[in-house]
Protein backbone atom coordinates (compact mmCIF):
# COMPACT_ATOMS: atom_id res chain seq x y z
CA UNK A 1 0.00 0.00 0.00
CA UNK A 2 2.73 2.58 1.80
CA UNK A 3 4.72 1.26 -2.45
CA UNK A 4 1.45 1.96 -4.51
CA UNK A 5 1.16 5.58 -2.34
CA UNK A 6 4.44 6.45 -2.94
CA UNK A 7 4.06 5.83 -6.98
CA UNK A 8 0.77 7.51 -7.30
CA UNK A 9 2.79 10.64 -5.51
CA UNK A 10 5.79 10.65 -7.75
CA UNK A 11 3.29 10.45 -10.78
CA UNK A 12 1.38 13.01 -9.68
CA UNK A 13 4.56 15.43 -8.91
CA UNK A 14 5.69 14.84 -12.42
CA UNK A 15 2.89 15.85 -13.91
CA UNK A 16 2.46 18.50 -11.96
CA UNK A 17 5.94 19.62 -12.85
CA UNK A 18 5.56 19.44 -16.16
CA UNK A 19 2.92 21.81 -16.00
CA UNK A 20 4.54 24.23 -14.23
CA UNK A 21 7.40 24.12 -16.98
CA UNK A 22 7.06 27.23 -19.59
CA UNK A 23 8.05 26.42 -22.56
CA UNK A 24 11.03 28.85 -23.99
CA UNK A 25 8.85 29.96 -27.29
CA UNK A 26 5.52 30.67 -25.24
CA UNK A 27 7.66 32.46 -22.65
CA UNK A 28 9.30 34.53 -25.41
CA UNK A 29 5.81 35.67 -26.97
CA UNK A 30 4.32 36.42 -23.67
CA UNK A 31 7.47 38.56 -22.23
CA UNK A 32 7.56 40.20 -25.98
CA UNK A 33 3.40 40.82 -25.69
CA UNK A 34 4.07 42.17 -22.30
CA UNK A 35 7.04 44.89 -23.10
CA UNK A 36 4.59 45.82 -26.70
CA UNK A 37 1.70 46.25 -24.25
CA UNK A 38 3.54 48.79 -22.00
CA UNK A 39 5.13 50.31 -25.09
CA UNK A 40 1.74 51.20 -26.64
CA UNK A 41 0.22 52.80 -23.59
CA UNK A 42 0.20 56.78 -23.47
CA UNK A 43 2.52 57.35 -20.51
CA UNK A 44 5.51 59.09 -20.55
CA UNK A 45 8.90 57.98 -21.75
CA UNK A 46 10.69 58.04 -18.29
CA UNK A 47 7.70 55.64 -16.94
CA UNK A 48 8.18 52.88 -20.12
CA UNK A 49 11.89 52.99 -18.81
CA UNK A 50 10.98 52.56 -15.55
CA UNK A 51 8.49 49.46 -16.36
CA UNK A 52 10.60 47.99 -19.25
CA UNK A 53 13.43 47.63 -16.20
CA UNK A 54 10.91 45.66 -14.05
CA UNK A 55 10.20 43.40 -17.23
CA UNK A 56 14.13 43.01 -17.79
CA UNK A 57 14.36 41.88 -13.93
CA UNK A 58 12.12 39.28 -14.53
CA UNK A 59 12.90 37.94 -17.81
CA UNK A 60 16.31 38.20 -19.01
CA UNK A 61 19.77 36.75 -16.94
CA UNK A 62 22.07 40.00 -16.69
CA UNK A 63 23.99 38.19 -14.74
CA UNK A 64 24.90 35.37 -16.49
CA UNK A 65 24.98 37.86 -19.32
CA UNK A 66 27.27 40.28 -17.38
CA UNK A 67 29.86 37.49 -16.36
CA UNK A 68 29.77 36.25 -20.23
CA UNK A 69 30.73 39.66 -21.46
CA UNK A 70 33.63 40.11 -19.17
CA UNK A 71 34.78 36.79 -20.75
CA UNK A 72 38.10 35.91 -19.55
CA UNK A 73 38.69 38.57 -17.30
CA UNK A 74 36.57 37.41 -14.54
CA UNK A 75 39.23 34.58 -13.48
CA UNK A 76 41.50 37.50 -12.37
CA UNK A 77 39.08 39.34 -9.90
CA UNK A 78 38.94 39.29 -6.44
CA UNK A 79 34.80 38.61 -4.96
CA UNK A 80 34.65 42.18 -4.36
CA UNK A 81 35.42 43.39 -8.39
CA UNK A 82 33.21 40.63 -9.04
CA UNK A 83 30.32 41.88 -7.18
CA UNK A 84 31.19 45.45 -8.30
CA UNK A 85 31.13 44.84 -11.47
CA UNK A 86 27.85 42.85 -11.69
CA UNK A 87 26.11 45.86 -9.77
CA UNK A 88 27.79 48.10 -12.35
CA UNK A 89 26.85 45.69 -15.70
CA UNK A 90 23.08 45.39 -14.24
CA UNK A 91 22.64 49.31 -14.31
CA UNK A 92 24.45 49.69 -17.71
CA UNK A 93 22.31 46.87 -19.37
CA UNK A 94 18.87 48.21 -17.76
CA UNK A 95 19.92 51.60 -18.85
CA UNK A 96 21.06 50.27 -22.81
CA UNK A 97 18.21 48.03 -22.68
CA UNK A 98 15.27 50.09 -21.53
CA UNK A 99 16.19 53.21 -23.24
CA UNK A 100 16.53 51.81 -26.46
CA UNK A 101 13.73 49.93 -26.33
CA UNK A 102 11.21 52.89 -24.87
CA UNK A 103 12.27 53.80 -28.96
CA UNK A 104 9.58 51.91 -30.41
CA UNK A 105 5.62 52.86 -30.08
CA UNK A 106 4.18 48.78 -30.54
CA UNK A 107 6.94 46.91 -31.76
CA UNK A 108 5.15 43.45 -33.16
CA UNK A 109 7.17 40.30 -32.93
CA UNK A 110 6.11 36.77 -33.77
CA UNK A 111 7.25 33.67 -32.32
CA UNK A 112 7.47 30.94 -34.97
CA UNK A 113 9.73 28.18 -34.20
CA UNK A 114 11.93 26.97 -31.78
CA UNK A 115 15.25 24.72 -31.44
CA UNK A 116 16.23 22.92 -28.33
CA UNK A 117 19.75 22.93 -28.55
CA UNK A 118 20.47 21.07 -25.29
CA UNK A 119 18.60 20.73 -21.55
CA UNK A 120 20.44 24.74 -20.91
CA UNK A 121 19.58 26.05 -23.89
CA UNK A 122 16.99 26.59 -26.74
CA UNK A 123 17.06 29.04 -29.44
CA UNK A 124 13.50 30.47 -30.41
CA UNK A 125 12.92 32.46 -33.79
CA UNK A 126 11.35 35.21 -34.06
CA UNK A 127 10.85 37.93 -37.05
CA UNK A 128 10.29 41.83 -35.69
CA UNK A 129 7.19 43.04 -38.47
CA UNK A 130 8.17 45.84 -40.47
CA UNK A 131 6.86 49.05 -40.95
CA UNK A 132 7.10 52.00 -43.04
CA UNK A 133 10.43 53.03 -41.41
CA UNK A 134 12.07 50.02 -41.40
CA UNK A 135 12.54 46.16 -43.13
CA UNK A 136 11.27 43.13 -41.62
CA UNK A 137 14.41 42.15 -39.09
CA UNK A 138 15.17 38.08 -37.93
CA UNK A 139 15.57 37.78 -34.39
CA UNK A 140 16.50 34.83 -32.70
CA UNK A 141 16.35 34.29 -29.39
CA UNK A 142 18.63 32.41 -26.82
CA UNK A 143 16.87 31.07 -23.58
CA UNK A 144 18.68 29.44 -20.81
CA UNK A 145 16.24 26.83 -19.90
CA UNK A 146 18.12 24.77 -16.95
CA UNK A 147 15.31 25.96 -14.67
CA UNK A 148 11.92 25.05 -16.68
CA UNK A 149 9.91 27.01 -14.11
CA UNK A 150 11.66 30.27 -14.79
CA UNK A 151 13.29 30.14 -18.19
CA UNK A 152 15.80 33.52 -19.07
CA UNK A 153 16.77 35.59 -21.87
CA UNK A 154 20.59 34.73 -22.35
CA UNK A 155 21.13 36.17 -26.05
CA UNK A 156 19.70 38.37 -28.70
CA UNK A 157 20.70 37.32 -32.26
CA UNK A 158 19.65 40.13 -34.46
CA UNK A 159 20.00 39.55 -37.96
CA UNK A 160 22.83 36.86 -37.11
CA UNK A 161 24.81 39.37 -34.92
CA UNK A 162 25.11 38.23 -31.54
CA UNK A 163 24.55 41.12 -28.89
CA UNK A 164 26.32 39.67 -26.10
CA UNK A 165 29.33 38.67 -28.31
CA UNK A 166 28.94 42.27 -29.64
CA UNK A 167 28.98 43.26 -25.93
CA UNK A 168 31.98 41.01 -25.06
CA UNK A 169 34.18 42.64 -28.12
CA UNK A 170 33.69 46.21 -26.69
CA UNK A 171 34.32 44.97 -23.42
CA UNK A 172 37.34 42.98 -24.17
CA UNK A 173 38.36 46.06 -26.24
CA UNK A 174 38.52 48.37 -23.19
CA UNK A 175 40.34 45.72 -21.16
CA UNK A 176 43.01 45.75 -23.80
CA UNK A 177 43.71 49.21 -24.04
CA UNK A 178 43.96 50.01 -20.83
CA UNK A 179 46.40 46.71 -19.66
CA UNK A 180 43.80 44.64 -18.44
CA UNK A 181 42.23 47.20 -15.97
CA UNK A 182 39.14 46.41 -14.42
CA UNK A 183 38.58 49.94 -13.40
CA UNK A 184 38.69 51.75 -16.61
CA UNK A 185 36.00 49.41 -17.58
CA UNK A 186 33.98 50.23 -14.25
CA UNK A 187 34.63 54.02 -15.64
CA UNK A 188 33.05 53.43 -18.51
CA UNK A 189 29.91 51.88 -17.43
CA UNK A 190 29.88 54.70 -14.52
CA UNK A 191 29.87 57.13 -17.55
CA UNK A 192 27.59 55.65 -19.55
CA UNK A 193 24.87 55.22 -16.66
CA UNK A 194 25.51 58.40 -15.36
CA UNK A 195 24.81 60.46 -18.86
Amino acid sequence: MKKQLLSIIFVFNLLISNLIAIEADIFVQSTVNRASKLLSENISKEEKIKQLKIIAKDTVDIRGIGYYTLGAARKGLSENQKKEYSEKFEKYFLKSFSSRLAEYTNPEINVFSKEKLNKNYTIVNSTLKATKERPEIKIDWRIYTKNPEQPLIRDLIIEGLSLARTQKEEFASVLSSNDGDINALFKTLDEFTSK
